[in-house]
């Protein structure tokens, strides 16, 4: 594995690029402080790794709004996430296995004219300066109500999870891995790397997944 440096803690979103390479993914986000593997395999995006590995090695993590087409590029939603490659490694067969590690949201202001095979865009990191800084939950009780709606619904999706290890991840850490990881529709992902602060992510998720647990829905959406 070839690891480059993880970033500090502390991000200075005014020195991050305004010009970065899209990958857009369904129901798939990245969040400030937390980690995303990635099997990296289409041509353009295998391009579009190496090129970042050239440079400053960040890629902003996007979700299409609809699928994509052979004859047709899906519109994106405005907000993402930037992400530095902290660690790559080339396969045999030509795939590259990475890792992102979140940096800062930015919204797009102006998708560019195509150069490379992948999408490019202007963006701003107005909105998201507080990025920058780790956050903390502000109610007492939010993190212990999050934590035990979470154990109800991964119950029911039957996915298992490392209690031990999520006790003592800081709030930011725990809340944001979390949000990447449940299995929530790409529309409610979205809302969640939207939420302008860590309590509105919090409550947000405590909301879908108490959605999901009176709903009775297991995997698949199926009734459990």
């Amino acid at each position: 594995m070839n690891d480059k440096d993880p970033s500090a803690d502390k991000v200075d979103v005014g020195t991050l690029p305004e010009v970065i390479p899209l990958f857009p993914l369904s129901g798939v986000i990245l969040l400030p402080r937390s980690h995303l593997p990635l099997n990296i395999f289409e041509p353009r995006y295998l391009t579009m790794v190496r090129d970042a590995l050239q440079s400053d090695s960040v890629i902003g993590m996007i979700q299409p709004k609809e699928p994509a087409t052979p004859a047709n590029e899906p519109p994106l939603f405005q907000v993402g996430c930037l992400g530095r490659i902290v660690q790559h490694e080339d396969t045999p067969d030509g795939r590259i296995l990475l890792a992102l590690e979140g940096l800062a949201r930015f919204k797009i202001t102006e998708e560019l004219a195509r150069i490379t095979p992948y999408r490019k865009a202007q963006v701003s990191y107005d909105a998201f300066e507080h990025d920058g800084a780790e956050a903390s939950l502000g109610q007492p009780d939010q993190r212990k109500t999050l934590i035990e709606t979470m154990k109800k619904y991964l119950d029911l999706r039957g996915l298992q999870a490392d209690w031990d290890a999520l006790s003592l991840a800081p709030d930011e850490r725990l809340i944001n891995a979390m949000a990447m990881i449940c299995p929530f529709e790409p529309g409610e992902k979205q809302a969640l790397i939207e939420a302008a602060e860590l309590d509105q992510r919090a409550d947000l998720m405590i909301t879908l997944m108490n959605f999901a647990l009176q709903a009775g829905t297991g995997p698949g959406g199926q009734p459990h």
